[in-house]
């Protein structure tokens, strides 16, 4: 007669990153923040679809045309046009894409930047970390937005400038954080036992270590993401960032200040926009700030 088991079946386990992954399902927050910084992405990729209207095109006659909730609101234009005549629902989905563009890339500059600089000093120690700690002590004595304004009107505004500016300030906190997380695992006895058989120091860095560390790099990518995006605007509003006929939603704002009193909308639109961008983009930075800590539930 066969006997029966009674044994519970073994538990599954799952890598770090689908637990992760799982959390974040479950997660309200990255729910809402990524669906509308997915919205956001989708409708600057997509924003010729949105729109026949180019974002420069200029008509005098159809100036300051108020959005259409407005009672001269016209269906031509959804959300009004400004000064020149220019629509500004392609202003804004336009704008979008340069936002996210200088976002994007800002991010990646300071973050390959922070990452190696951090790393670096985590896992070698000694003089390595003492002169990172020295450059991570300058960077914090320079005021971002004034180093950004001095070289931006000492060299001349661009596009590619202005990423690079930006990208070259924002490492700080990648190292920070990485320098930190580097220094744990580098203690952790997997990491002895692959030095004791050998294991090569680019084997260890990019197979123990950087996909353990690849958690705290997100979310500081979040974070930098929406200071970015705000920096630029800064710089665009102050007259230092964008410059026409490209479009920026600081760019926006400035060009509508003097119609604050009379045209609040062309403010509010822009201003909503961003708003609600770095909200989105700040819940999803939560959200993953949550499921990659080792308390959360998976």
């Amino acid at each position: 007669m066969a006997t029966v088991s009674h044994h519970p079946p073994a538990a599954i386990s799952l890598s770090p990153g689908r637990v992760a992954v799982r959390r974040a399902l479950r997660h309200g927050s990255f729910w809402v923040g990524g669906t509308i910084v997915l919205l956001f992405i989708l409708a600057a990729i997509f924003a010729p679809l949105l729109t026949s209207y180019d974002p420069s095109a200029q008509d005098l006659t159809q100036r300051f045309v108020p959005p259409v909730w407005d009672a001269e609101g016209s269906a031509a234009h959804l959300l009004g046009t400004d000064g020149l005549g220019r629509d500004y629902l392609a202003r804004l989905l336009y704008g979008a894409r340069i936002s996210l563009m200088i976002g994007f890339l800002t991010v990646l500059i300071s973050g390959t930047i922070g990452t190696v600089v951090g790393v670096a000093a985590g896992y070698w120690g000694g003089r390595v970390d003492l002169f990172v700690n020295f450059l991570i002590t300058i960077r914090l004595t320079l005021p971002v937005v004034l180093v950004a304004l001095v070289v931006v009107a000492l060299i001349g505004s661009s596009l590619t400038l202005l990423v690079l500016v930006i990208g070259l300030l924002l490492w700080d906190r990648f190292a920070i954080v990485m320098r930190s997380a580097t220094q744990q695992l580098a203690s952790r006895e997997y990491i002895t036992s692959a030095r004791a058989i050998g294991s090569s120091t680019g084997r260890i860095l990019f197979r123990e270590i950087l996909p353990n560390v690849m958690g705290p790099l997100i979310v500081v990518g979040s974070i930098e993401l929406a200071h970015a995006i705000l920096l630029e605007a800064a710089l665009s509003f102050l007259g230092l960032g964008v410059q026409p006929p490209q479009v920026s939603w600081g760019l926006m704002v400035a060009e509508a200040k003097s119609q604050l009193l009379f045209r609040p909308w062309m403010i509010a639109v822009p201003g909503v926009a961003l708003v609600l961008l770095i909200f989105a983009i700040n819940l999803v930075g939560d959200a993953l700030r949550d499921v990659t800590t080792p308390e959360g539930k998976a």
